[in-house]
């Protein structure tokens, strides 16, 4: 059974959920819709698993009138926060459980942020390590000068964990 969403979600077409929906789960807000690619790169998942849950109905999409699915952002919320913690807290210790041995901790001399990049310098005994690092990571992270953070070089990348 097929219905329309009685509210217009700006720059989409109208959609028919796969389901029918309790009024208690309801939501008088808009919500976000992505194409089952995008969702496949955000929870790094292959394409054709993303099919296949859409399928057999483990992940909640609904149905364009050309026959495309979308899914909403919020099931890919919660499909993201049980495979990487609930809250930021859990989230942050997972961070800290690498698998790179080679992680050098030190203090932060420098933060500098521009666009859609922040360069990161970290002082490690008496040695300069920069990283470039996106700027949504280093504000995730809080990074501050005078902070503790590590250094994780692996192959020829240098990530930046705070500690």
């Amino acid at each position: 059974m097929s219905l329309r969403l009685d509210h217009a979600v700006p720059g989409l077409y109208d959609f028919a959920p796969m389901r029918e929906q309790r009024k208690s789960e309801r939501s008088t807000a808009p919500e976000n819709f992505v194409r089952p690619r995008d969702a496949a790169v955000q929870l790094q998942i292959s394409y054709p698993t993303i099919k296949q849950w859409i399928y057999q109905r483990k992940l909640q999409a609904v149905k364009t009138p050309g026959g495309h699915y979308r899914i909403p952002q919020s099931e890919i919320d919660r499909l993201l926060y049980r495979s990487r913690g609930h809250n930021e807290g859990e989230r942050r210790v997972t961070f800290q459980r690498i698998s790179g041995r080679n992680q050098l901790v030190g203090r932060i001399v420098d933060v500098r942020v521009s666009g859609l990049v922040a360069q990161v310098t970290l002082s490690v005994g008496g040695q300069l390590i920069t990283s470039l690092i996106t700027s949504g990571a280093a504000r995730e992270m809080d990074l501050k000068k005078g902070q503790t953070a590590a250094a994780l070089i692996k192959a020829t990348e240098v990530m930046i964990i705070r500690v």
